[in-house]
């Protein structure tokens, strides 16, 4: 699946759009230049709806009543990646994802996967470093369902991500 097929499943959705993150660690050049301006201390670059195409994606569907959530596993010590991606969760939390985090012992040993309606899934399929391999659809009921079931444990299990951000030090 191509990035502009992925981007055109997730502009399709109607009623919902999940997220499940397992890695600590992603290589995505686009993130690069955030990535180390986190490193160096410096100030990351500006990311909100205004100049955020992703961001404004998530809120033009949250505001049409389309649900958006996400649930990433985290493991601990905390990656610099991790703890990186945590500080950035806060600006698609203000777009209208609903994001929450679970320990490493509910990983559910199924790839990173995307989920719209409940009837389309997208595996994520990644290199040990964190690079993209491949997006996979995935529309057989059965397969579908199955992660939509995982998905409905995660969200169940996740605690949010403002109450793990208060009680944690990124």
């Amino acid at each position: 699946m191509t990035p502009e097929q992925f981007t055109a499943l997730l502009d399709t959705a109607a009623r919902s759009v999940f997220r499940y993150e397992a890695l600590q660690d992603y290589a995505m050049p686009a993130e690069d230049a955030s990535v180390v301006a986190f490193r160096t201390g410096r100030p990351r670059p500006e990311r909100s709806v205004r100049t955020s195409p992703w961001l404004r994606r998530i809120a033009v569907q949250t505001a049409a009543g389309i649900d958006w959530s996400r649930v990433r596993v985290i493991t601990w010590p905390l990656t610099e990646y991790t703890r990186w991606e945590l500080i950035g969760y806060v600006e698609s939390q203000a777009a209208g994802e609903a994001i929450s985090v679970v320990g490493d012992d509910l990983a559910v040993g199924v790839p990173d996967f995307w989920l719209v309606d409940e009837s389309r899934a997208v595996l994520m399929n990644y290199e040990p470093d964190g690079r993209l391999v491949d997006r996979v659809l995935v529309t057989d009921p059965a397969e579908v369902a199955e992660l939509a079931d995982v998905a409905a444990r995660l969200r169940a299990a996740g605690q949010s991500l403002n109450e793990f951000l208060a009680r944690t030090d990124v």
